[in-house]
């Protein structure tokens, strides 16, 4: 990539976790049986027409405010048409040029400081139903033998988040996507599950030479189901348009495949523009005209972002250790637990979520008193507890009476035995390689079953190998 720079946009779907669907009262909800969630609206029976869904309006105000976008006195619905087997109207209701949120600023913090992301708009539409692949490689339409549609999903309301090509990496782009997520979901208007498809991602994708003005031509990827995807597929795409420019083609517009499995790019068709879908107003809905009272109020209900929650707790952790916990959502598991900050913040990021706990179900004081003693009792013991600390009534206590063994007369034999097992890991580390000392406190702890004290041993085997 060296003199190039990355231009990248993201397009976000999020689903909305309303009790009804966007324009009918068919349930809004997610893995029933196919097609057992549906209605002559959803499912456009001639002469049926459409009611808005209040919630979901209210709550596309409230994420475009979280977003710091500028609300509409005035937004219309529009038909977005074009052919597609999960599309029964033969058009999708969504926004156009007079959408509900525009022109706003969401800050992604970094270790350098902040980088702002323009978000060009975010409004309102309904999904599309679910296309089933039958018999094709991981489920896609290549070689599949037929296609079926499952129509619970269409209608259920989306906001689509459009950004300005204002990310530079495939890092920016997969941390600008975390922090988004985590919003949504405190806001409380999402679940935002990627693997479950209430938050998709398309991106944009164009290079230019290093200050070079302006935009070059841009492909789009489609449908990437985590955040590690858009990376690797933004990654794959950058490196495939430098070749292209570098070997004297042109990069040409059109919407893309990323495979994770191979690492490979395909296209999927010509990227379309606006024209193609002929978009008009639509005639069964009136413009949405929010109240003021309404946007105070959505104002209201927003608490401290995610992004300044970040700020704040670099008062007291490194700025990765405080991004992790909250794009992470266990922050306020953190912030409950007494104790050392780092020790906490640590156990709370890697140990305890390791052991899939949810942060909401873990009793904070309890976990504090274990984290305080987690050199004092054998590591086996710990992580026992730790496994245990989300399940109802934990208590730490049972597991403090268990004391890890710290008496050098019995792990000296057992290091002696690691050394003499290890020789060449030992001439390694006494040639530079410091790493290994994690390999030697590892074999001592499972030599002991874990109820050596980890801080002992490491202490003796510096000893000893320093020796």
């Amino acid at each position: 990539m060296t003199g190039w720079e990355p231009v990248v946009g993201l397009e976000i779907h999020i689903q909305l976790k309303t009790q009804t669907k966007m324009f009918c009262r068919c349930e809004n909800v997610w893995g029933e049986g196919p097609n057992t969630r549906t209605c002559p609206v959803c499912l456009a029976h001639p002469g049926t027409l459409p009611v808005p869904n209040g919630r979901a309006i209210e709550w596309a105000v409230k994420l475009g405010l979280a977003l710091g976008c500028e609300v509409a006195e005035r937004s219309v619905f529009h038909r977005k048409n074009y052919f597609y087997p999960d599309l029964p109207k033969g058009y999708q209701i969504s926004q156009y040029d007079e959408p509900l949120c525009t022109a706003g600023r969401f800050a992604v913090p970094g270790s350098g400081g902040d980088h702002e992301i323009g978000i060009v708009r975010a409004h309102l539409e309904e999904d599309a139903a679910k296309t089933v692949h039958v018999g094709g490689k991981a489920g896609r339409i290549s070689g599949a033998a037929h296609s079926l549609v499952d129509f619970n999903r269409g209608g259920t309301p989306l906001v689509e988040i459009v950004t300005e090509p204002d990310l530079h990496s495939p890092e920016e782009a997969r941390r600008f996507l975390q922090l988004l997520r985590q919003t949504v979901v405190e806001l409380g208007i999402s679940d935002a599950e990627m693997e479950k498809g209430s938050l998709r991602c398309d991106a944009n994708v164009s290079v230019r030479r290093e200050g070079e003005e302006g935009l070059r031509t841009k492909t789009e990827l489609k449908n990437m189901n985590s955040f590690k995807f858009v990376g690797d597929g933004i990654a794959a795409e950058v490196a495939r348009q430098i070749e292209v420019y570098e070997s004297g083609g042109e990069v040409g517009q059109e919407t893309l495949h990323f495979d994770p499995a191979s690492g490979r790019i395909s296209s999927l068709r010509s990227k379309e523009e606006a024209h193609d879908y002929r978009y008009f107003p639509e005639p069964d809905l009136v413009p949405v005209e929010p109240p003021a009272a309404l946007v105070e109020r959505m104002r209201a209900e927003i608490g401290e972002l995610p992004a300044a929650r970040i700020r704040r707790l670099e008062g007291e952790l490194d700025f990765d250790l405080s991004y992790g916990l909250v794009a992470s959502g266990r922050d306020e598991l953190y912030e409950r637990v007494p104790g050392e900050r780092r020790a906490v913040a640590n156990v709370v990021m890697n140990q305890l979520a390791a052991t899939g706990a949810h942060p909401g179900r873990v009793n904070a004081e309890e976990l504090g008193k274990l984290i305080e003693a987690r050199d004092r009792i054998p590591r086996a013991t710990f992580d026992e507890a730790l496994t245990a600390a989300g399940e109802p009534g934990f208590t730490a206590e049972r597991y403090l009476a268990e004391e890890a063994v710290t008496d050098a007369s019995e792990l000296d034999p057992v290091i002696e035995r690691v050394l003499a097992a290890n020789g060449s890991q030992v001439a390694a580390y006494r040639s530079g390689k410091e790493g290994l000392l994690g390999f030697f406190v590892g074999q001592v702890m499972r030599e002991t079953q874990g109820k050596a004290n980890p801080k002992v041993v490491n202490e003796r085997l510096r000893e000893r190998l320093g020796a």
